[in-house]
This record gives C-alpha cells, sequence and structure tokens, in this order.
C-alpha cells in the first residue's frame, strides 16, 4: 500500500532565503577574516549550509562576492536637482555603501582578484559595473558610453 503525498512542497529543503543568508553570511565572514580567508567552505559554514549550495548559484567566490556587493548596494538613489547635486550624492552613496562591515573588503578584494583574472573581470564589469554607470548615464542625459 502506498501513501500518496498530499504536500505541495517540492521534495529537499526549502530554498526560500537561502541567498539573503549566504549573503549575510559572505559580509560577516569577509569582515571577520579579511577577503582572502573568507573562503566558500567558511562562507558556507557560516551561513549553515553545503557548499555545493553555493557552488550551484555562483561558480567562483568572485561571482558570489559580486552578487552580495549588488545586494548590499541596491539601486543607485539619484537625488538632486542638477548635475552636480547627482554626482555628489552617488559619490556619497558609495562611499557610504562601502563603509558598510565587510563591503569595503569584499569591494576591494574582488576588484584586486578581476586584475589577475579576465573572467572575473567581465562578470564585474557587465554585471556590477554597468548597472551604476547606465543608471548614472541615464539620470545625467549622457550619450551611450559616455560615463565610463
Amino acid at each position: 500500500m502506498t501513501r500518496a503525498s498530499t504536500s505541495a512542497r517540492p521534495p529537499g529543503r526549502p530554498r526560500s532565503g537561502v541567498n539573503a543568508v549566504v549573503f549575510a553570511a559572505t559580509l560577516s565572514t569577509v569582515a571577520e577574516l579579511g577577503y582572502a580567508r573568507a573562503t566558500v567552505d567558511r562562507i558556507a559554514a557560516a551561513a549553515g549550509v553545503a557548499k555545493t549550495t553555493i557552488y550551484r548559484r555562483w561558480p567562483s567566490k568572485g561571482e558570489l562576492i559580486v552578487d552580495c556587493l549588488l545586494d548590499a548596494f541596491g539601486p543607485i538613489p539619484l537625488e538632486g536637482a542638477g548635475r552636480a547635486e547627482l554626482m555628489s550624492s552617488a559619490v556619497r552613496w558609495i562611499a557610504a555603501k562601502i563603509g558598510e562591515a565587510g563591503v569595503g573588503d569584499a569591494f576591494a578584494g574582488v576588484f584586486s582578484d578581476a586584475v589577475s583574472d579576465p573572467a572575473l573581470r567581465e562578470v564585474l564589469s557587465t554585471r556590477l559595473q554597468d548597472r551604476y554607470r547606465l543608471a548614472l548615464q541615464d539620470a545625467l542625459g549622457e550619450p551611450e558610453n559616455r560615463v565610463l
């Protein structure tokens, strides 16, 4: 005799909130140990997830850090009436974000790694830098590729 399953939940562990937990663990691990010593193993342990859970979502530590930074930064708040005000609010915003625990170390570390890793440099360019560059370009009414 077989028992029919009445659960609507898919098999396996619940996955909602995994990204948030991993991102929080990433920033706290980077803040505590520094970027270089914040390995995927240590981040997984701090998040209470398997290392494979992380590697299924992010193929490398660099890509994890980029997505973590995107989450930490969120959308750029473009405030101000004129060009100078928009630029100064953007600079103040990025400086404040970099000052948050773990964010500055993660930011510096991933950019340092990208110097010798062309694939990571491409990920940084397309997923992180372009997002904010294009937002500034649009807000300032600049032509394409004017804001670098």
